[in-house]
């Protein structure tokens, strides 16, 4: 039995079998067939729970597949050769050029997968990519969408202008995300009141501005607003901090502000600061 086994490999897979070459090509061809089909069944359940839309699952597999078609295509010719050896350099070599060559496609979903996996941002999320600030509005294979925030006013209102940002730039840039863990931030309005104010009642009109403009922010995140004080040149700093939803940010305190200002105006114990310079003049005593 085992000499007609070694006489069987050896008409097959001898130096000398003309069968060698198509041989291993077949086996070249099924092993690559098994092993797709096996990769793709496992990518397609892992994509339909993380991949953020059906058309960037069905991109990538078609990327994938003909990515494979042609390695399997490059290596079935090679291995009719029947050299083994000639067929571990040539598989090393293809993919060295398939990598050099689609390096800019490869490392733009490779930055995809990484989104999908990694999760740092997601479709609604506000970012900041490239120094661009922006809210995702399309995570696809090649490009982020982002909806740009300011770029051509000051502050943070959306500017209407479409950003598309490569994916292949993601590895060499920081991204902050506004609503990382959470859709609230933490933000912040200044003011600075004289060192004559009554500081007290300044806390407390910044605080109750605060309270009345993010009332059902506080319900839910169960966080007050609260205050720090600095000194400075020109007066007292009044740094009231709060909870805001990210997209909401500007809107918010400049209501916040309003209501500070409203407020002040209605207290005389409280004045605003600003540099200017004082001129005193003291007049000399008449002489005796």
């Amino acid at each position: 039995m085992w000499t007609s086994i070694n006489e069987l490999l050896t008409r097959w897979f001898g130096p000398e079998s003309a069968l060698r070459g198509p041989v291993i090509a077949v086996l070249t061809i099924l092993a690559a067939w098994i092993a797709y089909r096996l990769s793709r069944r496992a990518l397609v359940r892992f994509l339909k729970r993380r991949a953020h839309k059906a058309d960037n699952i069905r991109n990538f597999l078609f990327f994938y597949r003909y990515i494979w078609m042609a390695a399997v295509l490059i290596l079935a010719v090679i291995s009719l050769s029947g050299s083994l050896t000639a067929l571990g350099i040539s598989a090393a070599f293809l993919g060295m050029i398939l990598g050099w060559s689609l390096q800019a496609p490869v490392t733009g979903i490779a930055a995809w997968l990484m989104v999908i996996l990694k999760r740092p941002f997601k479709i609604g999320d506000r970012v900041i990519v490239a120094g661009i600030v922006g809210d995702v509005v399309d995570i696809s294979l090649t490009h982020i969408v982002l909806d740009q925030v300011g770029g051509t006013v000051s502050g943070e209102e959306k500017s209407g202008r479409g950003v598309m940002v490569p994916n292949a730039i993601l590895f060499q840039q920081i991204i902050y995300n506004y609503a990382f863990e959470t859709k609230f931030l933490l933000d912040e309005v200044s003011v600075l009141i004289t060192y004559e104010s009554d500081v007290d009642t300044a806390d407390k009109i910044c605080l109750q501005a605060a309270r009345d403009v993010v009332g059902e922010i506080i319900a839910e995140t169960r966080q007050e607003p609260f205050t720090r004080l600095e000194l400075a040149d020109s007066g007292i700093r009044v740094r009231l901090r709060y909870q805001t939803i990210s997209t909401e940010r500007q809107r918010v305190s400049s209501d916040i502000v309003r209501r500070i200002i409203s407020g002040f105006n209605e207290t005389p114990s409280v004045e605003f600061a600003y540099p200017h310079t004082e001129v005193l003049h003291r007049p000399k005593p008449p002489a005796a």
